[in-house]
């Protein structure tokens, strides 16, 4: 039997249809070198609130590693340390004011990220050094509180976190045999000879969790859902590949037999060789998918609800062989499919999720997501290069996007000042097709595109923040396929202008899409 359509958590929306923003938390505006869950997230929610947003979307907040990147985790429990707020922690008294000095030269405009991220990381080893000196016994408890929730994932997150730096941060599977083996007895020696610095590592993700804590708090007394987003692979280079090497499809020496990927397309006679290791989806089922459940309750626990990045590969996956220079040799190989949402709603019950299932769908991929009643997802940049494209046909179980993290600035996209692979006819093309079905202006699109999607039947209609205030190319998020540059962009201090809020809101009220004051 298909199930009821999934929808924004009724408490909060009370089934109405609502609009969301989407800005990561490192391009919040701050004046420490990136966005944080702290102050700045504090600063921001109000601004939201005020245009009548309901949902703010964050991307992946996991430690970040090669390329900053946020979709290829560290961890898939853990958080992301660069955005602990610095301010909390001078009000703790674990830091100094003064000490923030290191980071105040920073720039502003977007992540530095070498800079940032050595700077940051001593002032956060400082803080954790000072902590068991400073906490009181409220504080001890939080602490030991969230050592025990935390205790399935947390010391091989630390170990894994120790280990890589004293291998110079090369991948596991480069370090000591003993060491990315796991070997008890090295293990226990490394605990013994690095107490302090796991402890380290352990107090900064609570500082993480307990900033978390407060910014979800914050963000429901302002009427407003979180909506985090979840890779659905991990990477190699990840604490969980570490631990758990039996539930991946890795040889011996802890090399995946089998990496992810797309295949061959008009776009790319190659496909896109992604790189990350494949599950053994077999090894899960053995033990009811229970790594995964963890995974979604932790999730969960920090979100009202979620987006399951590359949705399609649960229903089919492309296998490409270990090794390979492209993705020209994989095939298409069965996912888990039912059971494993199925294992999972009976452990967490039914876990509010918006499928990303862009790109070629088959209709075994749409069944399976019609069946939980997740919301699919329609990204108007794609729809609007349609000529056929009828905005009528955005249904109500689908999550409308203006553009994501991947595609230009709605700005960029109309002009073609980005990084842009169409013809000048498509883009013409294109750009008559978008002001046709809009009924816009070229000096407007960015408000008309939004205007199209709130109109919509859509449940939930979003923009990234890029395309309210009509940014350009050079505000762009990520370029797919680019390995430097990305993931930058910031928020600029003052940008949301008290006009530009009311703008805002009266495009979300004519649209019917505003939430009672009661509830913001």
């Amino acid at each position: 039997m298909r199930r009821d359509p999934a929808t924004i958590p009724k408490g909060m929306t009370r089934g109405r249809r609502v609009a969301g923003v989407g800005l990561h938390i490192s391009s919040l505006p701050s004046a420490h070198g990136i966005g944080d869950i702290g102050d700045a997230a504090r600063d921001v929610i109000p601004e939201l609130a005020s245009m009548g947003f309901a949902v703010w979307q964050v991307l992946p907040c996991g430690p970040t590693a090669y390329g900053d990147s946020p979709y290829q985790p560290l961890s898939a429990f853990a958080g992301n340390e660069m955005l602990v707020g610095m301010s909390p922690l001078v009000r703790g008294g674990l830091l100094e004011q003064a000490e923030l000095d290191e980071l105040e030269d920073l720039p502003v405009a977007h992540v530095e990220y070498g800079e940032l991220i050595p700077r940051k990381r001593r002032l956060l080893d400082r803080a954790a050094g000072r902590f068991h000196d400073v906490a009181d016994r409220r504080t001890r408890a939080d602490y030991q509180a969230f050592l025990a929730r935390s205790a399935a994932w947390l010391d091989d997150y630390a170990l894994f976190r120790i280990l890589k730096t004293m291998h110079d941060e090369r991948p596991w599977v480069e370090w000591a045999s003993c060491y990315a083996r796991r070997d008890a007895a090295a293990l226990a020696q490394l605990r013994d000879d690095h107490a302090d610095a796991l402890e380290s590592v352990r107090i900064t993700q609570y500082f993480f969790d307990r900033q978390w804590r407060v910014m979800r708090q914050r963000a429901a007394r302002a009427g407003i859902a979180l909506m985090g987003d979840l890779p659905i692979y991990i990477a190699l280079d990840s604490a969980d590949a570490w631990a758990r090497p039996d539930l991946l499809r890795l040889d011996a020496e802890g090399r995946p037999t089998h990496v992810a990927g797309v295949p061959p397309d008009y776009f790319s006679a190659d496909g896109q060789l992604w790189g990350n290791p494949l599950y053994d989806w077999a090894r899960h089922a053995e033990d009811g998918f229970a790594w995964w459940i963890e995974r979604m309750r932790h999730t969960m626990a920090m979100c009202d609800l979620v987006r399951i990045d590359h949705f399609r590969g649960f229903e089919a996956y492309w296998s490409v062989p270990g090794g390979d220079d492209t993705a020209r040799n994989g095939q298409w190989e069965p996912g888990p499919g039912q059971a494993l949402f199925d294992a999972i709603n009976g452990a967490l019950g039914e876990v509010p999720i918006v499928a990303e299932d862009l790109g070629v769908i088959t209709p075994e991929v749409d069944a399976l997501r019609q069946y939980f009643g997740m919301p699919g997802m329609k990204v108007l940049q794609f729809e609007l290069a349609n000529p056929g494209f009828d905005p009528a046909t955005l249904a109500e179980d689908c999550a409308c996007y203006t553009g994501t993290h991947d595609n230009d600035t709605t700005r960029g996209w109309f002009d073609g000042t980005g990084a842009d692979t169409r013809s000048d006819a498509e883009r013409e093309a294109t750009r008559e097709n978008a002001l046709r079905l809009t009924e816009g202006q070229p000096e407007k699109i960015c408000d008309d595109v939004f205007r199209l999607a709130l109109h919509s039947g859509c449940r939930l209609a979003v923009a990234p923040m890029q395309d309210l205030l009509g940014l350009g190319s050079d505000a762009r998020m990520n370029v797919p396929g680019r390995t430097g540059g990305n993931w930058r962009w910031r928020l600029s201090p003052g940008a949301l202008t008290g006009d530009r809020r009311l703008a805002v809101r009266a495009m979300i009220r004519t649209a019917g899409r505003e939430l009672p004051d009661s509830l913001h």
